[in-house]
C-alpha cells in the first residue's frame, strides 16, 4: 500500500499508534487523579500503578534502538 510493506505499516503503527494510545491513557490518569482529588501523593501513586506497565513499552523500544546501532 503506496509503497510500503506489512512490516513497515505494522512497525509504524505499534510505534506510534500505541505511543498515542499511552499518552491518552496518560490523561485518563491525571484525570482520574484529578476528580478523585487524590493530592500529591496520590496521584503519584496512580501514575506508578496504573502507568508502569507503559515503562516496559518505552524500554523495549529504547532497547532496540540501541542495539540496532
Amino acid at each position: 500500500m503506496f509503497g510500503y510493506t506489512e512490516a513497515e505499516i505494522a512497525g509504524f503503527g505499534l510505534t506510534f499508534g500505541v505511543g498515542a494510545f499511552m499518552l491518552y491513557m496518560l490523561f485518563i490518569i491525571g484525570q482520574l487523579a484529578w476528580e478523585s482529588k487524590a493530592g500529591k501523593f496520590g496521584t503519584f501513586v496512580l501514575f506508578l500503578g496504573l502507568a508502569f506497565g507503559m515503562v516496559g513499552f518505552a524500554a523495549k523500544f529504547v532497547i532496540q534502538w540501541v542495539l540496532e546501532k
